[in-house]
């Protein structure tokens, strides 16, 4: 029963009001300052000096004029050093050479008139005990005796006692840690399964199968659920891979024919404009497939690992094939010096992004290309400028949506299907990064893409 969620908090909550009960009702009794009762030790010594003051009683007559001066001079020969003794009558009257203390005394005959129970309080740094009976005469009369506390209670802590809220504010804050600790510990299923969604969102469809086993009851049903959505949605994109595959595939063979014909074609009644549209437009249907594969292949392929990749030796091969073609474009290509750090990645994901991006660039710049790399304390940044037409800033966003292509002549003169910036921000928001466009410093369009670096190496 304890395993369900409900039980639990309800539990927490109970035993948090009964903790801060026992508090309230214990603390203040530990107060040294209550009344509390003598010790053996002390009962004795009152005893003896109330027993060696009636022994002396029977010297004062009781009708002698002001015979209460003679007790006093009693109390005065048989109290220890740092005492005082008061005598209060049956009629209340406090007989003392000392009158400083009076008020003390009469506040705590009022509390304890008890002979059998002798007891003690503490006034500031003044402990008062007794009451200790002394029979004169008929009647009783209550003996107390004053004496300097010393090992009495910091000030700090009376002035605690002497405020409520602030010893409940002190017990909240003592009990903090603990209740933060029950907290995170409730919380920490919610926070894996935050975590598997949040994967799952970046694309890392897999199963965990400690969300079935951690938590309460209700977290491992959530577990439960959460793992048999994965699983559909794996089985989801295995089917739409496979229809993507078996598509381009039917697609491709007819489109080979085509370009057969066209070549035949060519070869019987030569080159018509007629044939080369019919040969452009199959190209283009050709190039839209082929991303279209290469997208479903980013964006699905469970085969690729992520690994930790040397930034200097990902890329290598990616601008030595763009040195290359700008050396054939007869454009000018600038690319920095590559960085030692370390990104964990998917290799073949990234290599395809940022040759997706340089390619772009080389389609749609006059003359010049710019790619830098540079790295902070965290994060590898990578910006591909180029001096072409560039875009409209209300699209820097909408370029990388799938199919997307900008109202400027950029993609309608390239003939471009609108997948390759798509195939980029999967490739690197699956790598945990960003990439956004802005406008270049050479005039044309500026793609940013922004990495975390691998530390653990």
């Amino acid at each position: 029963m304890f395993d369900r969620l409900t039980i639990r908090i309800f539990t927490i909550f109970l035993l948090t009001i009964s903790f801060f009960l026992v508090l309230i009702i214990t603390i203040p009794n530990l107060d040294s300052r209550n009344l509390t009762y003598l010790s053996s030790k002390e009962k004795k010594m009152g005893m003896m000096i109330a027993n060696s003051i009636k022994n002396e009683l029977p010297h004062i007559p009781k009708n002698k004029f002001r015979w209460w001066m003679s007790l006093i001079v009693i109390m005065d020969k048989l109290h220890y050093p740092g005492q005082f003794l008061y005598v209060v009558t049956p009629n209340d009257q406090i007989i003392a050479s000392d009158t400083v203390n009076i008020d003390i005394v009469r506040n705590f005959n009022e509390l304890t008139k008890s002979l059998k129970k002798p007891a003690k309080k503490i006034y500031d740094l003044q402990e008062v005990i007794g009451p200790f009976p002394l029979h004169y005469g008929d009647e009783v009369y209550h003996l107390y005796i004053i004496q300097t506390e010393i090992n009495g209670q910091l000030q700090f802590v009376n002035f605690i006692f002497d405020n409520p809220l602030l010893l409940l504010t002190l017990t909240m804050l003592v009990s903090t840690p603990f209740l933060l600790w029950l907290s995170w510990s409730l919380a920490k299923p919610a926070r894996k399964l935050k975590m598997a969604a949040d994967k799952v969102a970046r694309g890392e469809i897999q199963e965990w199968p400690e969300l079935e086993t951690t938590g309460s009851l209700e977290f491992k049903a959530a577990g439960m659920s959460f793992n048999h959505m994965l699983r559909e949605l794996k089985r989801m994109q295995d089917l739409q891979q496979r229809l993507l595959s078996d598509i381009s595939h039917e697609l491709r063979t007819p489109l080979t024919r085509l370009k057969l014909a066209v070549s035949l074609s060519h070869l019987k009644y030569g080159e018509t404009n007629e044939t080369k549209r019919i040969e452009l437009e199959a190209n283009k249907l050709d190039s839209m497939i082929g991303d279209l594969l290469s997208l479903a292949r980013h964006r699905y392929a469970c085969n690729q690992v992520q690994m930790p990749c040397q930034i200097d030796k990902l890329w290598q091969t990616v601008l030595n094939n763009a040195r290359f073609e700008s050396e054939q474009l007869h454009k000018t290509l600038i690319i920095s010096t590559l960085p030692s750090d370390w990104l964990l990645c998917y290799p073949e994901s990234l290599c395809s992004a940022l040759e997706n991006v340089i390619r772009n660039a080389f389609r749609y710049s006059h003359q010049f290309i710019v790619v830098n790399f540079s790295v902070n304390e965290h994060q590898l940044k990578i910006t591909i400028d180029d001096d072409g037409p560039g875009v409209a800033n209300d699209e820097f966003k909408q370029i990388f949506r799938t199919f997307y292509r900008t109202s400027e002549a950029r993609d309608r003169e390239s003939g471009g299907a609108g997948l390759g910036l798509a195939i980029v921000a999967n490739a690197v928001t699956r790598d945990h990064g960003e990439v956004y466009a802005e406008k270049s410093h050479l005039g044309g369009l500026r793609i940013v893409i922004k990495l975390p670096l691998f530390k653990n190496l």
